[in-house]
């Protein structure tokens, strides 16, 4: 299937998947490679604190990620790139880069998306699930606590027949914790 280069997709792997913000012509998985979605960017307000920083995802170098990916009209390409700046740059963890990611119809396209920054502060590193549990059943920001952040990522990951066995992990280890 041919692509139209003058298209414009967005990659989401976390709370863009479900709530995306803005407008769009279509969505549909999709597979980015060598980047992870991971639990690497520490929270200082929404799901912690600068004294216990809870953890929210963040896409890190390595493996693959499935997440999804919207087509947006070209008229509102401009309107669509200055609100997710407007989100996901707030305290400039991300990095916004334009990379391939391959749909679920085979199609391979360009994606605008966000990846760790590696060397901002709040980029909290490649956790083992244990340490990155740990940090999740203890913190909790002004959006609640972090474990509820983790449960809800994971209930729509399943609503769209998403697996990530990391962070499934992690909330099993969770779970175990609050036990």
């Amino acid at each position: 299937m041919a692509v139209d280069m003058d298209d414009f997709w967005v990659f989401g792997y976390g709370s863009l998947m479900w709530n995306p913000g803005f407008a769009f012509e279509d969505k549909m998985t999709a597979r980015a490679f060598g980047y992870r979605r991971s639990l690497c960017v520490r929270s200082w307000v929404h799901r912690g604190t600068q004294e216990r920083p809870g953890l929210v995802l963040g896409l890190d170098r390595g493996g693959s990620c499935r997440g999804m990916a919207f087509k947006v009209a070209l008229k509102d390409k401009d309107d669509v790139v200055g609100y997710l700046r407007e989100r996901e740059l707030v305290t400039h963890v991300y990095l916004e880069r334009t990379m391939p990611v391959l749909l679920a119809d085979g199609r391979r396209v360009p994606a605008l998306t966000y990846i760790i920054d590696r060397g901002h502060t709040q980029y909290a590193g490649a956790l083992s699930t244990e340490d990155a549990a740990a940090t999740v059943a203890v913190s909790h920001g002004k959006s609640g606590p972090n474990t509820d952040y983790v449960v809800n990522t994971l209930a729509h990951l399943k609503e769209m027949g998403i697996r990530d066995h990391w962070l499934e992990e992690v909330a099993t280890l969770v779970e175990r914790m609050r036990l």
